[in-house]
């Protein structure tokens, strides 16, 4: 595996970790964080560390891009406010072009095409 190929994957793998781990640490210690958003970060921290692992890689990085639009759909609705909210907007396209990297690392895992 080249080098820039796992840098990739590591960073890829990096979101899912720190930001479902960082919920996770919260609830640990003591957050009131609701038991959706709870089971959320726990598929979200595992989901990271099958990606940065290489743990059956195509089909979690998919796992991990349906899970990224998902949250692009449901938290960053930015066309649902009256004007354009530039912060929404930021976040979804940032959830959009993880999406991306995630598919070009399914495409570009190693195994068998189906």
């Amino acid at each position: 595996m080249k080098p820039e190929f796992r840098v990739a994957q590591l960073l890829l793998a990096s979101v899912f970790i720190v930001v479902g781990g960082h919920r996770l640490w919260q609830a640990l210690h003591g957050v009131a964080i609701a038991n959706g958003a709870l089971v959320l970060s726990a598929v979200e921290f595992v989901l990271g560390l099958a990606l940065a692992t290489g743990w059956r890689l195509r089909l979690v990085a998919g796992l991990a891009a349906a899970l990224a639009v998902a949250d692009a759909l449901l938290n960053h609705r930015f066309w649902a406010h009256g004007g354009i909210a530039r912060g929404d907007l930021v976040a979804f396209m940032k959830d959009v072009g993880l999406v991306g990297g995630l598919l070009l690392l399914s495409m570009l895992a190693g195994g068998k095409r189906r």
